[in-house]
């Protein structure tokens, strides 16, 4: 694994550890419900670095003869646990709202707790961009997914900071129970759509079109010599792209010159999106197709 996301995934955990005692100490000077749910979600940031740590450290593992594609896909597997801890926790505070909703309970200490619980939501908020910051430039689906969990902490923080402030100038205790509700319902989203991100991955579902058309532009500017590219299949695994497509040369070019073209594109690949595993079938011309295909500049 390399220096940096094991970095990332420890500080994550540090940063998880003091937030929760933060966003703790807010809850119990407060009573407040909608500040238990905040805290309970610092919880689930907590078990979440530790698996982001460890999926980080299974997937920078070198192909075995039982994993020859690698084990970068440990990376969603964490980040669908993550999801369903989400779900989970989301379900835990919708039952305290409830509860708490039938009765509605006082809130002490309100501006000293919502005063450390801004100061919890702060460090959230520096933290999630140097996360997500961080694990895109690592290819880290794990610690991506950790970070943008964080951001959703901060919205729904911010969220509970500003109906409690209602809350008291209202004298409106039931709000505080409605606040922790919503909390919930968005923590649930968040889950899911960290769940369905990262079931695509393990899927292997097709790479955004911007990014197909940067490699189809990359083949066509390193295919000179070639006649086209046809069948481009891409997916990426964490860290790596799998890409694969037919090359289609003259039929006379001989086997040498076909691979000089072909060590060409995979260099330029390689620079470009960084880990690439490409695999080039190369056809002769009357095998071209029409349609779908990446043509090559002349000679």
């Amino acid at each position: 694994m390399t220096l940096n996301a094991s970095k990332l995934a420890v500080g994550t955990i540090i940063v998880g550890i003091v937030v929760l005692g933060l966003k703790w100490a807010a809850y119990r000077m407060t009573g407040s419900v909608a500040l238990y749910s905040d805290a309970l979600e610092s919880v689930v940031n907590i078990v979440a670095g530790f698996l982001a740590l460890l999926a980080v450290r299974v997937s920078m593992k070198p192909p075995d003869a039982n994993h020859p594609y690698g084990h970068s896909k440990a990376e969603y597997l964490s980040a669908v646990a993550e999801g369903a801890m989400i779900a989970l926790a989301a379900v835990l505070i919708m039952q305290e709202a409830y509860a708490t909703l039938l009765a509605p309970r006082r809130i002490d200490a309100a501006a000293a707790g919502l005063t450390v619980n801004g100061v919890a939501t702060v460090i959230n908020l520096i933290w999630a961009g140097i996360l997500i910051r961080g694990g895109r430039q690592e290819r880290s689906p794990a610690l991506v997914a950790d970070g943008r969990h964080l951001m959703t902490d901060v919205v729904t923080s911010v969220g509970a900071i500003v109906g409690l402030i209602v809350a008291q100038a209202t004298g409106l205790l039931w709000l505080d129970p409605v606040i922790a509700l919503l909390v919930a319902v968005n923590v649930l989203w968040s889950g899911w759509v960290l769940m369905r991100s990262s079931i695509d991955g393990l899927m292997d579902a097709a790479p955004d079109a911007d990014v197909l058309r940067k490699v189809e532009a990359i083949i066509a500017a390193n295919g000179a010599g070639a006649l086209q590219a046809h069948d481009l299949r891409m997916r990426q695994t964490g860290r790596l792209n799998f890409i694969e497509f037919h090359l289609i040369v003259p039929g006379d070019m001989t086997v040498s010159d076909s691979h000089a073209i072909c060590d060409r594109i995979e260099a330029a690949l390689g620079s470009e999106l960084g880990g690439t595993a490409t695999s080039i079938h190369v056809e002769p011309a009357h095998k071209g197709k029409s349609g779908d295909v990446v043509e090559m500049p002349e000679l």
